[in-house]
């Protein structure tokens, strides 16, 4: 009977046909957003999976009862909350000494996938940081759980667009709705989602990819609400009115969460590099950085894990100047720690947290400053929460929307629409990087966002130089030369050495015009060699070349197989890269507006 309907109906037939099934998905938007909805259920279901078995970790090492948070657990054996980091570590040991031998090649995360390889992303090494995320964060390391659920879905979203064959830029606004899916479920704020994906996993707004973005995140949404309640919910309690005077503080505390931000990103790096610089073997680091984490537990166990119930207690709850000083230093050592060390995760629910210690200690101090201003401590540890975020994270808009979400208030989401821009602009302009790009950057790439730049790498000068040049010895006599390369010949003849080094341009007219001009004939032709010194490497993109152009202002490079041996492999003009650089950008723009 199956098969009968299979051949009676022409329109079954073409949706079970994978190749059908690809071309509908490529050349229709409506097979994006169906894309989408499938990457949607997956972000969902990855982010239910990973938090319950995380909460399952919780339970089974620190013996919580079901149902609490580990971070605000009432009663928690010392020992455990002293040894289970550790074991941890011991894990994550174990781990990096299996992959060690076994994956060679670095791992890529969705920002670095979209900006350098066209949003292709390994779903093995995808799982591998989930699983590392969940040792880290289930035996009580102080980081959150939001890079593993990125990393997850958008391994989920690369592979699907993988087996359909998506275009370039379709795959990469796969990616971007499998991290939508993701932090949308984390926080239970499709808005969010979406944005999170737009400003830093895509790197642009279009019109193309805003329904198959939005549709993800509110699909992940709705799986996760359905199988977790309002378990993923921020709930900030009551809270009171916003004035007009509030605005000047929140603007304040928009630039010390900055500085609170730039602080915890360097001073990941600063234990980072201490540890690179030890005798310590990076399979130990963990462990020892577990150590460092327990007893900072011992003093508040608030700093275990990613800290959703201590962020619950801290917003309902008043809470001493000192008390709150306290915490905001071990929450943030003790995140700075556990990534330094080596135990895998992010800063998102960490910045989360810390600003919103923070907004509250402002709250408290503020009235003496500003007398007009309500400054209600909930209503500023959102703003902090926001303001601080963006330091770290990034996003403006993500951080402003995970406001609105989290309080359904438009004033309060005014107030930190005015700390996140204040922040933002200070980060940018005294720091320059986000947490991610700050690591792209340690590691010497210079991604800054996830805007495509990978085609531009791709675009490189060994693509487009000419292999078959023209050269001679720089100690060839004048009139050989003459001779060897007659007026219209050629352009430009490249000079070596006897071993084949690179020596300079010689321009042939200038030769010529030399005779004319009577001027004085040398024995060689060395003294008509131009940019000696001034070579393009087969390794440089486009993009590089035409700057050295632009500096040398000179029609024509050299291209030479390293700066050391210096052997001349090609020749490139100014005029072919601008000529290539002006039709794959237009290819690429193309692409972008569905035209290919």
């Amino acid at each position: 009977m199956l098969r009968h309907l299979l051949h009676s109906s022409p329109s079954i037939r073409a949706i079970l046909d994978p190749g059908r099934l690809r071309v509908l998905i490529r050349r229709s938007e409506f097979g994006l957003i169906a894309a989408a909805v499938v990457v949607g259920v997956s972000a969902g279901l990855a982010v239910a999976a990973m938090s319950w078995t995380s909460q399952a970790l919780h339970r089974l090492m620190f013996k919580i009862p079901s149902g609490e948070r580990l971070s605000a657990a009432s009663e928690i054996d010392p020992f455990l909350v002293l040894v289970a980091p550790v074991i941890g570590g011991v894990l994550l040991g174990a781990v990096f000494l299996v992959l060690r031998e076994w994956r060679k090649k670095p791992m890529v995360d969705p920002i670095e996938a979209n900006a350098l390889h066209g949003g292709r992303l390994s779903l093995t090494d995808s799982i591998i940081v989930a699983v590392q995320n969940l040792i880290s964060n289930g035996f009580g390391a102080s980081v959150g759980l939001e890079a593993g659920y990125t990393q997850l879905s958008s391994g989920l979203a690369s592979k699907i667009g993988y087996l359909l064959q998506l275009r370039r830029a379709d795959l990469r606004v796969l990616v971007g709705c499998g991290a939508a899916g993701a932090i949308a479920a984390a926080f239970n704020a499709p808005l969010t989602g979406a944005f999170y994906a737009f400003e830093l996993i895509i790197g642009t707004y279009t019109i193309v990819s805003l329904a198959p973005v939005v549709v993800s995140a509110l699909i992940a949404t709705i799986i996760t609400r359905l199988l977790f309640g309002d378990a993923f919910m921020i709930d900030v309690g009551d809270f009171g009115n916003v004035v007009p005077a509030d605005y000047l503080p929140a603007v304040v505390l928009g630039i010390f969460c900055a500085g609170a931000g730039i602080l915890l990103m360097k001073g990941v790096t600063v234990i980072e590099e201490t540890a690179r610089k030890s005798s310590v073997s990076p399979t130990f680091r963990p462990a020892l950085g577990g150590i460092v984490v327990g007893l900072m537990a011992l003093i508040d166990q608030q700093v275990l894990s990613a800290g959703h119930g201590a962020l619950h207690l801290n917003l309902g709850e008043s809470i001493t100047i000192p008390t709150l000083l306290m915490l905001l230093t071990l929450k943030a050592v003790a995140s700075a720690v556990s990534i330094g060390s080596g135990f895998r995760g992010g800063l998102f629910f960490a910045s989360l947290f810390i600003g919103a210690l923070l907004g509250k200690l402002f709250a408290y101090s503020a009235p003496y400053v500003f007398a007009h201003a309500t400054v209600t401590p909930v209503i500023y540890a959102v703003v902090g929460m926001s303001a601080l975020a963006v330091a770290v994270i990034g996003g403006p808009l993500t951080m402003t929307f995970l406001a609105l979400e989290v309080t359904g208030d438009f004033p309060i989401t005014a107030l930190a629409l005015a700390a996140v821009i204040t922040s933002s602009i200070t980060a940018r302009m005294t720091f320059g990087y986000s947490f991610a790009t700050w690591r792209f950057h340690l590691r010497g790439e210079t991604i800054r966002s996830a805007h495509d730049v990978g085609w531009i790498r791709n675009l490189t000068v060994s693509r487009m130089m000419r292999a078959d040049v023209r050269t001679a010895f720089v100690d060839m006599p004048f009139e050989a030369f003459r001779k060897e390369f007659p007026l219209g010949s050629t352009q430009r003849v490249i000079l070596t050495d006897e071993t084949g080094k690179y020596a300079g341009i010689v321009l042939l007219p200038d030769v010529y015009a030399a005779l004319r001009e009577d001027v004085a004939v040398p024995p060689t032709v060395a003294s008509f060699a131009k940019y000696n010194n001034d070579v393009l490497l087969g390794t440089m993109n486009a993009r590089q070349a035409a700057a050295m152009f632009e500096k040398l202002k000179t029609e024509a490079l050299a291209v030479v197989n390293n700066q050391i041996e210096r052997r001349v492999v090609g020749l490139l003009t100014e005029s072919y890269t601008l000529r290539r650089y002006s039709e794959e950008l237009d290819r690429r723009r193309r692409e972008m507006s569905g035209e290919i």
